[in-house]
């Protein structure tokens, strides 16, 4: 799938969309109407079909993801700004401070980001589909 602006998801990738994307190829959007909060699934909550574990874990994705990009903008401030600059220069932008980050993350103490912490697989992830 590309787009004349310079979206390209090359082939066997895929972007993760909300609930607002159709599901195209290189697209994995959430399955509608079908559980897919995390909170839907605590407790005893389990998936009960392929879909619901799709969106189990297309949830806990996204979140991961979402965390991710919090930790870019509490660092880098200009990334939680309305841009100004040239399109290419915002990519150039993003792309320094993931570098930048990814550095201090190797190299030093990060305040913005926590130590990540030991977590064991949980049977209930474990399906035979």
């Amino acid at each position: 799938m590309s787009r004349p602006d310079g979206i390209n998801i090359p082939d066997g990738k895929f972007y993760l969309g909300d609930a607002g994307y159709a599901c195209r190829p290189g697209i994995l959007p959430p399955f509608r109407k079908t559980r897919y909060h995390l909170n839907e699934f605590s407790g005893r909550n389990y998936p009960r079909t392929a879909q619901e574990l799709f969106n189990l874990r297309h949830s806990s994705l996204r979140v991961t993801v979402e965390r991710a990009f919090g930790a870019l903008k509490n660092r880098f401030k200009i990334l939680d700004q309305k841009p100004f600059h040239p399109y290419s220069t915002q990519i150039k932008l993003v792309l320094a401070c993931c570098i930048l980050h990814n550095w201090i993350l190797q190299w030093g103490f990060d305040e913005h980001v926590h130590e990540e912490e030991e977590v064991e697989p949980d049977d209930c992830y474990l399906w035979p589909w």
